[in-house]
């Protein structure tokens, strides 16, 4: 699991370590980190609140459609019971309005970075993007 936010173009907070529950799938995989991210993003806004900085809701990209339609939609959770509670908080958050969720190619997911083995070009693409820059 990996995801960074950014924030004035550039990275703010990052993430990459094992998950902590086991997945059934791809899909639900990508459903708990959506959730980890969405938690990590209103825990930061909620302090840039406190020093006066609002933020409307908070765009968070993910690589998988089926986690993006689990979110936005309460009716998968009964086929998804096994999850664990804590997961679903990403749906409350879609639903408070407090985070939109978009899609994003594979291709293009800058958190691949942090969690794959990529080839120079690509790796000098993400890392440019990602506004890092070496002497």
């Amino acid at each position: 699991m990996s995801y960074y936010v950014m924030i004035a173009g550039g990275v703010f907070s990052w993430v990459s370590k094992t998950q902590r529950t086991v997945a059934l799938s791809s899909t639900e995989a990508e459903y708990m980190a959506l959730s980890d991210c969405s938690c990590q993003c209103i825990w930061i806004c909620s302090i840039l609140l406190e020093l006066g900085y609002n933020f409307g809701p908070i765009q968070i990209c993910a690589n998988n459609q089926g986690s993006i339609f689990m979110a936005n939609n309460p009716i998968t959770e009964f086929q998804n019971k096994h999850i664990d509670v804590r997961y679903h908080a990403i749906h409350d958050f879609v639903t408070q309005e407090k985070v939109s969720l978009c899609y994003i190619e594979s291709s293009e997911n800058l958190a691949d970075m942090f969690t794959k083995n990529l080839g120079w070009p690509k790796f000098a693409k993400f890392r440019e993007q990602l506004g890092l820059i070496f002497w």
